[in-house]
């Protein structure tokens, strides 16, 4: 089964769909043998953020207080709409009797208890932003209900301020921008990619046959939604070295300096590379950008920037050439709530070159926008976005759902009350001790540095074979080795799941194992398992040769 015509076969196939292979391949062999079933290849962590979820879980028992207020029929189970009017008086009452009945029966080791937890973020909302109680209370009530559409259908009033505050601590607290941004909660980093490239196009900011650069190595989605017929566009990669420490150098650079290249995606920290830029890869990009490229357009999905203290978004530094892009979903283990944001400065190159394009541009636009308002070339860039996510058509329903958007307000409140940083620091110390693991049962010596984010990490067979055993063997294990045969020699000889990493623009004798999902000894696991394989390539290349074979 396993052969070059086999693997070549799947060469064309996204990283995520070969996975499906390597899941039966792995757990076929698993089931034979008393070996553990390993998956380390998609990145769902394996832990949540608990206190936040407590203060939502609570909120929701005092939101159905406040709709029976208005009007119960408790035989037909039917409820009214939660009231304003005094909805944080009877809160602060509602919550002071949860507290001691939860006191009355608390363990102090717990933690504080959940009724503790929503008080304080509450309180801290209110004195931290200025919220006047009852109309952020009723915010907070009714979306929790969720029994209204969204409205703004942007981003909730008070999501929005809460949100900007978390944002600028998690993309930019090394380096924090003096600027507004307006912000569009969405269902995750995944819908943010779909309405952004759907919106750049709308926009004719990016059209058919038009080229855009990539930060190398980079989350699968981005190699492969440019090259649909949807978008047509044409892919230049600004590819960062591992032994470069997978830095943007000035020599990384240069390919943007073709007019050509309309817009550079960056992931950041990277995915699979986990190296977030450091401030001299920053300077650089800025530099160049102010001096030889103020229209080139930017897109940066920090998704894993709170895994690195002190993390510097592009999004900070170029506020306004950049798309910022940010997912809930890895930092408070909440895949399933679908929970992400696109931001964008209030004062932006987007707005400049839509009100740019030529005559007949803005009349198709006028058109396209003209049932959502009478001037439609005054709508701004992020609120098109917001408009293509629903067809135009379905604007007014448009928004991401009340209880999502109660969610993400909490996440974010919970983190900010959080002033030591016990959640990151638990967070980033779990991660650490998996890459650790790994690495020693790999019995190889790295350090990449405090820029690295322990989420993900290249396994380069390529680069620890030339720094270990020498170019000969590298040599040889590209001219007979097929790149493919790493992870599926993990799966079918280990019942260990990564993926390659060749599907990521890493390079090709490469494999990406997620440090989130799996427990702390699996990774030795799988370190040994690593090293067990890069032995037999070596020892086949000393067989090749006629060498004696030692351990």
């Amino acid at each position: 089964m396993l052969t070059r015509d086999y693997f070549d076969s799947l060469a064309d196939l996204s990283p995520f769909e070969i996975k499906d292979e390597l899941i039966k391949l792995a757990r076929s062999g698993s089931e034979k043998s008393s070996r553990a079933f390993l998956n380390a290849g998609r990145g769902n962590p394996n832990w949540i953020a608990t206190r936040a979820r407590e203060a939502f879980f609570l909120l929701g028992q005092f939101a159905l207080t406040e709709s029976k207020r208005t009007y119960y029929d408790p035989e037909a189970g039917v409820g009214g709409m939660p009231p304003r009017d005094g909805s944080h008086l009877r809160f602060k009452k509602w919550i002071k009797k949860q507290l001691q009945i939860q006191l009355d029966n608390w363990v102090e080791e717990e933690g504080p208890p959940p009724a503790q937890t929503l008080s304080d973020a509450v309180d801290f909302a209110i004195e931290r932003f200025g919220f006047e109680p009852d109309s952020f209370m009723h915010e907070l009530t009714d979306s929790i209900i969720g029994d209204n559409y969204p409205v703004p259908d942007r981003s909730l009033y008070h999501n929005e301020i809460v949100t900007h505050e978390y944002l600028m601590w998690s993309m930019c607290a090394g380096h924090r921008p003096d600027v507004k941004f307006d912000l569009y909660p969405v269902e995750g980093g995944t819908a943010a990619m779909c309405y952004i490239f759907k919106a750049l196009k709308n926009q004719r900011l990016l059209n058919d046959g038009d080229t855009i650069a990539l930060g190398t190595p980079i989350f699968t989605p981005y190699l492969e939604m440019p090259e649909l017929e949807d978008y047509g566009l044409h892919i230049v990669r600004m590819n960062a070295e591992q032994e470069d420490k997978f830095q943007f150098t000035e020599e990384d650079l240069k390919v943007l300096e073709d007019p050509k290249v309309k817009a550079l995606f960056l992931v950041n920290p990277g995915n699979p590379s986990a190296a977030a830029m450091d401030p001299d890869s920053i300077r650089r990009l800025v530099n160049f950008v102010n001096t030889k490229r103020p229209d080139l357009i930017i897109l940066t999905d920090d998704v894993y920037g709170t895994f690195v203290p002190g993390f510097e978004s592009v999004l900070g530094h170029l506020p306004k050439n950049t798309i910022g892009v940010y997912s809930y979903s890895k930092y408070f283990g909440c895949t399933g709530w679908r929970l992400g944001v696109i931001a964008v400065a209030q004062d932006n190159i987007f707005d400049e070159k839509i009100k740019a394009h030529p005559e007949k541009i803005q009349q198709l636009l006028d058109k396209r926008y003209k049932p959502m308002t009478p001037a439609p070339r005054e709508l701004k860039f992020i609120d098109r976005i917001v408009a293509d996510s629903r067809d135009v058509a379905l604007n007014h329903t448009a928004g991401l759902s009340l209880p999502q958007q109660v969610m993400m307000m909490l996440f974010g409140l919970v983190e900010m009350v959080d002033k030591e940083k016990i959640y990151q620091n638990a967070c980033i110390a779990i991660c650490v001790k998996r890459f650790r693991n790994l690495v020693e049962g790999m019995g190889i010596e790295s350090n990449p540095g405090i820029y690295f984010d322990h989420y993900y990490g290249i396994i380069d067979f390529e680069f620890w074979l030339r720094k270990y055993v020498g170019e000969e063997v590298v040599t040889w294990v590209k001219e007979n080795i097929h790149p493919l045969d790493i992870p599926f020699r993990l799966a079918e000889d280990h019942g260990i799941v990564l993926l390659n990493g060749s599907g990521f623009a890493a390079p090709n004798w490469s494999a990406r194992v997620s440090f989130a999902n799996l427990n702390d000894e699996a990774y030795s696991q799988i370190g040994r398992a690593v090293r067990t394989i890069a032995r037999g390539y070596v020892q086949a290349y000393q067989a090749s040769k006629g060498e004696t074979i030692t351990g």
